[in-house]
C-alpha cells in the first residue's frame, strides 16, 4: 500500500494531457447509430492493455478497506471479510479505454454498487461521488452513473481474482463510460452535492466521459 499521491508530471500524465490539448482520438461523430456496439474512434483488442500512473500499490487484504462517506445516511468502512461476505453479483460488460481500444465480453464478479448503496443510503442531496484510490488517484462521477444496473465493485474477471495490475483486489466497473471513470484499487467513496474534477479532468479529460459522444477531453 501507498500513500503517495497521483503524480500531474508522470510521462503518461504529460502524453495525455497533451493528447487533450490537441484533441487526438476525436473522429467527430456524436451519435450511436441504432445497433452499434463500438463507440466512434475505437478499435477492439482481445488482450487488456494495462494503463496507470506509473504506481500499482500493493494491498494486503488484511488491512484493505472501503470507506463510504459524505452525504450518506450509514457510513461505511469494510474490512475485506465485510466485503466479500456482501451479497455477489455477475455482470458481463464491454469495456471502452479513452486511448481508443475496446473490450467486450468482460465477464465480472463482486459487489453491485446498487447493493452498496443500499448499505449506505444516500442522502437527497448527494448527487455526485468523488472516488479515491490506493495511489492517490481520483475521479468524478454522477451519482445516477455510479448506480448504474451494470456498475460493479469488482474482485474477479474472468473467473479469476482481480490482478493488481487491473485493480485488485477491487476496481469499480461503469461499462457505460470511458474506462479512466472505473477507478483502480478504490480505497474511499465521497457522496457529494456538487461535481468536483478528479485527477484526469483536471488534467484536460472530459467531466463526464460518454464514449457514444466522444466526451474524451474538457470543453473547457
Amino acid at each position: 500500500m501507498t500513500d503517495e499521491p497521483a503524480t500531474p508530471d508522470s510521462k503518461l500524465t504529460l502524453s495525455k494531457r497533451r493528447w487533450a490539448a490537441e484533441g487526438k482520438f476525436l473522429t467527430g461523430r456524436i451519435s450511436r447509430p441504432e445497433a452499434e456496439r463500438l463507440p466512434p474512434g475505437q478499435h477492439l483488442v482481445k488482450n487488456w492493455p494495462v494503463l496507470d500512473l506509473g504506481q500499482q500499490p500493493v494491498i494486503a487484504l488484511e488491512s484493505w478497506r472501503l470507506e463510504v462517506r459524505g452525504l450518506v445516511e450509514t457510513p461505511l468502512d469494510l474490512s475485506w471479510t465485510a466485503f466479500k461476505a456482501l451479497q455477489q453479483s455477475k455482470r458481463l460488460t464491454d469495456i471502452h479505454c479513452v486511448t481508443t481500444w475496446s473490450r467486450y465480453d468482460n465477464r465480472w464478479e463482486g459487489v453491485a454498487v446498487r447493493d452498496l448503496l443500499d448499505l449506505a443510503m444516500p442522502k437527497p442531496e448527494a448527487h455526485y461521488v468523488m472516488l479515491t484510490s490506493y495511489d492517490g488517484y481520483t475521479t468524478n462521477l454522477p451519482l445516477a452513473d455510479f448506480a448504474a444496473e451494470d456498475a460493479i465493485l469488482a474482485t474477479a474477471w474472468e473467473g479469476l481474482p482481480l490482478t493488481r495490475e487491473h485493480g485488485g483486489p477491487m476496481r469499480l466497473v461503469v461499462p457505460h463510460l470511458y474506462f479512466w471513470k472505473s477507478a483502480k484499487w478504490l480505497s474511499r467513496i465521497d457522496l457529494i452535492p456538487a461535481d468536483r474534477a478528479g485527477f484526469w479532468e483536471k488534467n484536460g479529460y472530459h467531466m463526464f466521459g460518454d464514449p457514444w459522444r466522444e466526451q474524451r477531453y474538457s470543453d473547457d
